[in-house]
């Protein structure tokens, strides 16, 4: 390792480091062996039991991952200029990527961008952040107006940062929670939380405020597309619609009927105030009700009401502790569904969690098709927008199966 480093020196196990050289950028709270005087939150140097450098990452106590990596490079200088380097290279690759999409996107994914722990989504002019690493924390007060300026140096019209830091896992990392607009030097606070955005050439009104994670999913923008492209003439069902975004994608695309399903009340109201905002209310029922009482009901009945279904549920596991749970939620909604879906009709399925493998998702629609007494003939295999993109070494960043399925 280079002399003259200026960071605490964290010597850790042969595991990690063997991680590490894999392109893995954690650390966790059993691979470290030792530790020079540190501050919680601010860069350490890692190195080898032999001594060797391995990186430069953030510190944190408080939480299991006790180093998140940023950089394997001895040469780099942890200044503005290589944070900002590091933000002009996310949005660059966002307008390569996302083309005309750009302006409803996500900027930053965390670990795929270099960034632990930090989220930014664009929702046309307004950036909703939520930090979820001490280290990033620290370093806001420098990375947020930096993003601001690398955005309108480009052309882009952004009125304000909202951060959405009302996540349980800052507790972990030693945080507390709050939500708010982040101060910037001569930037009016909007005086709303609320915007439009245009995705698939369909309006929403985002709620940045109180929606779900940061007011609304993007990751499921192209997906949204792939199912649309079935949807001319077919009666559907959309399950878990939360702000109704499947089944606007149907709707406009030409569905004969829409029935969209969600167990909240509030998300059922907002999907029907986006309904009305496009123009597509009289083409798509609303019911409050939960799908797992729904669909037996569905299933029990001799007519065959819709010939494609989406189930598009939220994450039923964000632990390897409670995968098998999770299987068989995923078994019984999917089994309930082939039941409904005539010979000839489409299935469109997914899981959100990294934590349900794409093998165990395959190996649960098997087990689902098999008990159903029916085939399953693949239209497509699909993952999460290229905005949320996925690095190999990071098993992590692999989360959302998508699948679309012709029941024969």
């Amino acid at each position: 390792m280079k002399q003259g480093r200026t960071f605490p020196k964290v010597i850790v196990t042969r595991k990690a480091e063997q991680s590490i050289v894999s392109g893995h950028p954690w650390i966790y709270n059993t691979e470290v062996v030792s530790a020079e005087p540190y501050e919680n939150g601010c860069l350490v140097d890692v190195v080898s039991l032999k001594g060797s450098y391995l990186g430069t990452g953030f510190f944190n106590d408080h939480s299991k991952i006790r180093v998140r990596l940023i950089s394997r490079n001895t040469n780099d200088a942890f200044d503005e200029a290589f944070f900002e380097r590091r933000l002009r290279y996310a949005w660059e690759y966002r307008k390569a990527v996302m083309g005309t999409d750009v302006s409803c996107c996500r900027i930053i994914f965390g670990e795929s961008d270099s960034f632990p722990g930090l989220t930014v989504d664009r929702f046309s002019n307004i950036l909703v952040t939520q930090t979820l690493s001490l280290g990033i924390e620290k370093l806001k007060p420098m990375l947020f107006p930096l993003l601001y300026r690398v955005l309108t140096e480009d052309g882009q019209k952004i009125d304000g940062i909202y951060e959405r830091n009302d996540s349980a896992i800052r507790g972990l990392e030693g945080m507390e929670q709050n939500k708010g607009f982040f101060p910037l030097t001569n930037l009016p606070v909007p005086d709303s939380t609320k915007t439009e955005i245009t995705e698939n050439g369909i309006q929403y009104t985002v709620d940045f405020e109180n929606g779900q994670k940061t007011g609304f999913f993007l990751d499921q923008k192209y997906n949204r597309r792939a199912v649309a492209k079935l949807c001319p003439g077919r009666h559907v069902l959309d399950c878990f619609t939360d702000t109704g975004s499947f089944a606007l994608n149907a709707a406009r695309a030409g569905a004969e009927h829409v029935h969209a399903v969600d167990i909240s009340e509030k998300a059922i109201s907002v999907a029907k105030e986006n309904a009305r905002l496009n123009g597509l209310e009289e083409k798509i029922d609303f019911e409050v009700a939960n799908v797992f009482d729904l669909l037996p009901r569905l299933a029990e009945t001799a007519k065959k009401q819709y010939d494609l279904i989406i189930l598009d549920p939220p994450a039923f596991t964000k632990s390897r502790k409670t995968v098998m749970g999770a299987e068989r939620g995923y078994k019984e909604i999917n089994y309930r569904a082939m039941k409904i879906l005539p010979r000839g009709g489409y299935l469109a399925t997914c899981s959100c969690s990294h934590f349900m493998t794409d093998e165990l998702f395959r190996k649960m629609l098997r087990s689902a098709a098999a008990d159903a007494q029916v085939s399953l003939r693949q239209v497509e295999a699909r993952q999460q927008a290229p905005d949320h993109p996925v690095l190999w070494n990071v098993p992590e960043t692999d989360y959302l199966k998508f699948y679309i399925f012709q029941v024969v």
